[in-house]
């Protein structure tokens, strides 16, 4: 039985950043000002800390520079909406990362649509979400924007491949659905509701896995030679697949860690310096 291909996010990803880091230096040196992307952190959560700095010292390896707005716990709806509204009218700023979750006594929908669509480099609000199922202008949400450029890289053609995503998210599930769409493939989205999951599972040509859950989708749930995008990433870095028997059924698999989390940060600054460029005429 052969083993699948690994799809190797992080080196995909590490070509992206130096490809973004020369195109934020000519910027910079065009312009006389660098990409900057604003950072909004509600609360104290470890893992989104840890997020948030290791998006700040990423910025600082691709030249962008970074602001980053620590709020506190108990910000209201309302205060945070207000920050990242100044924030989108700063000229200073080119994009706006607003780190999820924010508690669950904030409307974070309200929050994400106060971010200018022209600074929404995470592809979360109304508009991006209406540019990605319409084909128009704009940024994608980076998770399943990543995704797609992977899907490329290793050259795994989407017209008229059915393909199952696995989840239903706002900023990976639906929109990554949508971005298949657009290439021709016949997407079917399943959740936790789905009437026998396996059997869905078992007729993709391609599967994306996005719902949470730790090794939720097992080997023998894999078509044979199928794609597998692990894109969950739960506590102790286990994806929502069972890595070790979709591997044996599978013609290519991306790993956790490795796979679609390196993508994510490429692509939230290639959009960054995209949004700059735009933003400042150049």
């Amino acid at each position: 039985m052969t083993q699948a291909r690994l799809m190797d996010g992080t080196a995909l990803a590490r070509r992206i950043v130096e490809d973004t880091a020369r195109k934020a230096a000519e910027l910079t040196g065009r312009t006389g000002s660098a990409p900057c992307l604003a950072t909004v952190l509600v609360g104290e959560d470890p893992a989104s800390v840890t997020y948030v700095r290791m998006k700040q010292n990423r910025c600082r390896k691709a030249g962008i520079a970074s602001r980053h707005i620590a709020l506190p716990a108990a910000t209201t709806t309302g205060e945070l909406v207000g920050t990242l509204r100044e924030l989108s009218a700063d000229p200073a700023v080119h994009g706006i990362l607003l780190q999820h979750p924010v508690g669950d006594h904030v409307d974070e929908r309200a929050a994400f649509e106060a971010i200018a669509p022209e600074k929404d480099v995470d592809g979360v609000t109304f508009a991006s979400f209406a540019s990605m199922s319409f084909g128009l202008p704009g940024f994608v949400s980076c998770t399943p924007g990543g995704i797609l450029r992977l899907l490329d890289e290793y050259g795994v053609g989407l017209a008229g491949k059915r393909a199952v995503v696995v989840g239903r998210s706002a900023i990976l599930g639906k929109p990554v659905g949508m971005l298949l769409l657009a290439r021709d493939a016949t997407v079917t989205y399943c959740h936790s509701r789905t009437a026998d999951l396996s059997a869905a599972v078992g007729e993709a040509d391609l599967v994306v896995a996005a719902v949470g859950r730790a090794r939720l989708i097992r080997g023998q749930d894999i078509k044979p030679g199928a794609v597998v995008i692990d894109a969950g990433y739960n506590p102790g870095n286990v994806g929502d697949v069972d890595f070790d028997s979709a591997a044996r059924r599978a013609s290519l698999i991306t790993p956790v860690p490795g796979g679609v989390g390196p993508m994510t940060i490429a692509t939230l600054l290639e959009q960054t310096v995209e949004a700059a460029a735009r933003q400042l005429g150049a």
